[in-house]
């Protein structure tokens, strides 16, 4: 299970990170951040299955993160962390799908209890999940055939888009709406395929109405829906994401997952189809059998996929002259290069092979390491350097990514060439 920290307090990051056992259990820390704003960049890049996050913070508060994370990635369990006179708070994100609060301060063994405790009901609702996918197929029989089915008609090359429309009505009129002001069609390939489409019906059983799934020989097609452009992209981005790790999860490979253009009336659905087929099989050309990888077409007029290398090039070059802020983001970058956060995320790691929060982790340490072997700096001064404002989450992540501390870095390397 991996587990990611939000909360404005130094002292509480630190304490979390450092005295709870993490080798020792079967969680992963894979990331903190100071507030809702920061960290949610961060979520959809390193799709946790826990979030522990603090209620009051800065610039975005727990309850508009756990606002946002219950519409775009209901499938994360939410830890809150509060005081003894933010019991109100509590009670909102409790509303808002909380699955469990604790009392600061904590310690290790309460952190603990309440991980295994989410962490059971997480694996539970997945188990429930696959099985009612499964179980609903055998029941509903022909009623989840014939929405299978019409939906599918979405998705054939002699479709008739002015049908479309009718085609989403018929879906509600059998209690699946799907009529939208924005759509998305995502398009994924993996073998095996009854496997796969399993792991895929229980996630869509999860998405709380906003995706729907029609089976195809070689994967499934799901149509994304949303109130707004961003919104729909966002959900298409984080369902994909999820759906790439589900599959894996399940021992499924040959993973292709293409994501459409977000079109906003049902005529062009087949549109957003097409361009999501189109990378998908773009990717099947590229990739070794045993890669995942998500795609997307890029939009607007002249962009393409031809443009893309160059846009991750000009991403990199920015990174390498600012990754010594400490407060670089993910939509700073991707604001730089003319591209949204949910899309920039995703290309960049298609395209690098590693995350975008990896890759400036990759930088930082790069230049921590030299530093080390070059200077006689104190590890705060060269924390600040490679842009950590926090020596003690500098040299966490030093060590976890090196497996030594900087001071046994530098014992070891100083004076030497890497």
């Amino acid at each position: 299970m991996k587990v990611f920290i939000v909360d404005d307090e130094i002292v509480i990051r630190e304490g979390i990170r450092e005295s709870f056992p993490w080798d020792e259990t079967q969680y992963t820390l894979v990331g903190e951040a100071p507030d809702g704003e920061m960290a949610l960049p961060m979520i959809r890049d390193t799709n946790p299955d826990i979030v522990i996050t603090d209620i009051r913070m800065p610039f975005m508060d727990g309850i508009d993160l756990c606002r946002i994370l219950r519409v775009q990635m209901p499938w994360i369990g939410i830890i809150i962390l509060s005081g003894y006179d933010e019991f109100e708070y509590a009670r909102q994100c409790i509303q808002l799908g909380v699955r469990e609060y604790l009392l600061k301060p904590i310690n290790s063994a309460d952190l603990k209890a309440v991980l295994d405790k989410v962490s059971t009901q997480i694996t539970s609702e997945r188990q429930m999940l696959e099985h009612g996918a499964s179980l609903r197929a055998r029941m509903e029989g022909d009623g989840k055939f014939l929405k299978e089915k019409l939906l599918g008609s979405l998705f054939t090359d002699d479709a008739e888009v002015e049908d479309a429309g009718n085609v989403l009505r018929q879906l509600g009129a059998m209690g699946s709406p799907a009529v939208s002001p924005f759509y998305a069609v995502i398009d994924a390939a993996f073998s095996p395929v009854g496997i796969g489409q399993e792991a895929a019906d229980a996630l869509v059983g999860g998405s709380g109405g906003t995706a729907f799934v029609s089976g195809g020989r070689t994967g499934t097609r799901i149509l994304i829906i949303g109130g707004s452009a961003e919104d729909t992209e966002e959900r298409a981005y984080a369902f994909s994401s999820s759906l790439a790790t589900e599959l894996e999860r399940s021992g499924c490979f040959e993973i292709r997952i293409g994501i459409g253009e977000i079109v906003d009336c049902p005529e062009d659905i087949f549109k957003s189809f097409k361009s999501a087929r189109h990378i998908r099989h773009l990717l099947s050309e590229k990739t070794d059998e045993k890669t995942y990888i998500l795609g997307v077409r890029e939009m607007g007029e002249g962009a393409g996929d031809k443009n893309v290398p160059s846009v991750i090039s000009d991403a990199k070059l920015f990174m390498a002259e600012h990754f010594t802020d400490p407060n670089l983001l993910l939509q700073d970058v991707a604001k730089a290069v003319n591209m949204s956060t949910s899309r920039f995320s995703t290309v960049f790691s298609q395209q690098s092979g590693m995350t975008f929060t990896e890759y400036l982790i990759y930088l930082r340490l790069n230049k921590a390491k030299e530093l080390l072997r070059t200077t006689d700096m104190k590890n705060s001064r060269i924390s600040q350097e490679s842009g950590y404002n926090d020596s003690h989450y500098f040299s966490y992540i030093f060590k976890k990514n090196t497996g030594m501390t900087p001071s046994e870095y530098r014992m070891q390397y100083q004076n030497q060439p890497e």
